[in-house]
């Protein structure tokens, strides 16, 4: 039994360590703060989640236990909440994710009775810009 355990502790510890740094090297490299409060939120929730429960099944049954899992379930109620209201306060004042804003400078749609090389000179320049 013990030997299960130990695996599934290893097995916690190293998947959330995965996602601890997935999530850290999101925050750097990703384009956008939207972007960077997702990879943000993964690692609050899936990696310190993880970890933590590791902690837990090496813990076994005691107060430690006990104490570990209320850390959890409050990491798992502030976590959300708290990236929701910085999400939230961004929005409100004025920062917006990529596909809400208008890019002026694209070329216009061109009209349903227009020639088939105007389509294909929109869909070209869209997929270089």
């Amino acid at each position: 039994m013990d030997l299960l355990i130990d695996i599934l502790t290893g097995i916690c510890f190293i998947v959330g360590g995965f996602f601890l740094f997935v999530g850290s090297l999101g925050m750097i490299r990703l384009v956008d703060f939207w972007a960077r409060l997702h990879a943000a939120s993964v690692i609050d929730s899936a990696g310190l989640g993880l970890i933590l429960l590791g902690m837990i099944l090496q813990a076994g049954f005691t107060l430690i236990a006990a104490k570990l899992a209320l850390i959890v379930l409050f990491l798992f109620v502030t976590g959300p909440t708290a990236s929701h209201a910085v999400a939230n306060a961004a929005f409100m004042s004025g920062s917006r994710p990529r596909e809400m804003v208008e890019d002026e400078t694209a070329i216009e749609e061109p009209k349903a009775k227009t020639a088939k090389k105007t389509k294909k000179r929109v869909s070209k320049a869209r997929k270089k810009a």
